[in-house]
């Protein structure tokens, strides 16, 4: 059998995780698994919403429509860009890690460039697309340097995984308007924002100002629904936008219609509403509590923050993979994120800070 090798692994993160499961059930202690990313300090409230939702309906038994609900795409124009983009320019993905990959596979560039902390998987994926993954240092490269990515792809994902950093909005606007000058595509890669910024926020409705850039959104992190696999890709590119649905109707053929249904009711009803912004609030205090703990410790990686402070569930702490695991704490080494050989930043590891309070002081204080 002749197959396509394309050099791609599984992730690696993973693998940590079901060996942290096996010491937890061979051990029969609890162990924190802050190598996930995902929210755990509270579940949204669906008790209100999910009986609102018809099984036997057409919209759920028949195939959902290839480019997402209309009804969905239109919430998500309302919600994101207070009504001021249109459906045609809005996709349903599954989830955030399906719109990158279908993104990489349109996109015709020589390379695209990453933020020197950077998502493993943004590897991974375009290794299997055959596109390479090159790095840029800092934010304020972009701007002073941007001539560097003429014609290329630049990825911006703020808060930033795995460091937690955030760039003023200002600023980040300002970059985006060097690379448009310089015909760079911006894959604005944001699952994490809209967690911490609800309305009003308008900085999504600025980036409609650009045909250069393409948002990739999910709802996994913001109002804690990863099971769900529902996320969108938004672009005001035509051909961009024509291509993926093309490719989107071939690979998927229309996301989960329940998975669409319950987002949108989240996004639409007023119990859905205020289930997200419960949901957000608790999350959202626990994650502050953390983060402030870890600098009161001095845990955080002093090297990548110095006085400022992560933004996001993720953070860096000045702890190695081994030495948290001693404590019964998964976590990830930084090598899975960066390819800086530098001995402070390799002798740290990214956590996922979205845990209770009680329960993140009470490992941590073991340390």
């Amino acid at each position: 059998m002749q197959i396509k090798i394309s050099g791609a692994t599984f992730s690696s993160i993973v693998g940590i995780g079901q060996d942290i499961k096996k010491m937890s059930i061979e051990s029969g202690h609890e162990y924190l698994y802050l190598n996930r990313g995902i929210n755990n300090v509270v579940k949204i409230d669906l008790s209100k919403i999910v009986p609102t939702i018809d099984f036997q309906s057409d919209e759920i038994q028949f195939y959902p429509p290839t480019l997402g609900r209309p009804e969905l795409r239109q919430a998500i124009n309302q919600e994101y860009f207070n009504g001021k983009s249109s459906l045609e320019n809005i996709l349903i993905s599954v989830g955030g890690m399906h719109a990158l990959s279908m993104i990489f596979s349109v996109l015709k560039v020589e390379k695209v460039f990453a933020y020197a902390y950077f998502w493993g998987s943004y590897d991974k994926i375009l290794k299997i697309e055959g596109t390479p993954l090159d790095f840029y240092n800092s934010v304020s490269e972009l701007k002073t340097n941007a001539e560097r990515f003429r014609n290329q792809a630049v990825i911006i994902c703020d808060p930033n995984n795995p460091t937690g950093e955030k760039d003023s909005d200002d600023e980040l606007i300002e970059i985006i308007e060097q690379l448009a000058k310089v015909n760079a595509v911006v894959i604005w890669d944001g699952p994490y924002r809209r967690l911490f910024y609800e309305n009003p926020d308008n900085l999504y409705q600025k980036l409609l100002s650009f045909d250069n850039v393409i948002i990739s959104e999910s709802f996994s992190k913001s109002i804690g629904l990863s099971g769900q696999r529902v996320g969108f890709i938004h672009s005001t590119n035509r051909q961009f936008i024509q291509e993926l649905g093309i490719r989107l109707l071939y690979s998927v053929n229309g996301v989960n219609a329940f998975s669409q249904l319950l987002i949108e009711k989240i996004l639409t009803s007023e119990a859905g509403k205020i289930a997200a912004t419960e949901y957000r609030k608790k999350t959202t205090e626990a994650i502050r509590k953390n983060i402030e703990y870890l600098q009161e410790k001095s845990f955080l990686l002093s090297k990548i923050y110095g006085n400022k402070l992560p933004v996001g569930i993720f953070a860096i702490v000045n702890k190695t993979f081994d030495e948290l695991l001693k404590h019964r704490i998964g976590s990830v080494p930084m090598n899975f994120f960066t390819r800086i050989k530098d001995p402070d930043i390799l002798n740290s590891s990214r956590i996922c800070v979205s845990i209770p309070n009680d329960k993140f002081i009470e490992f941590f204080g073991r340390l």
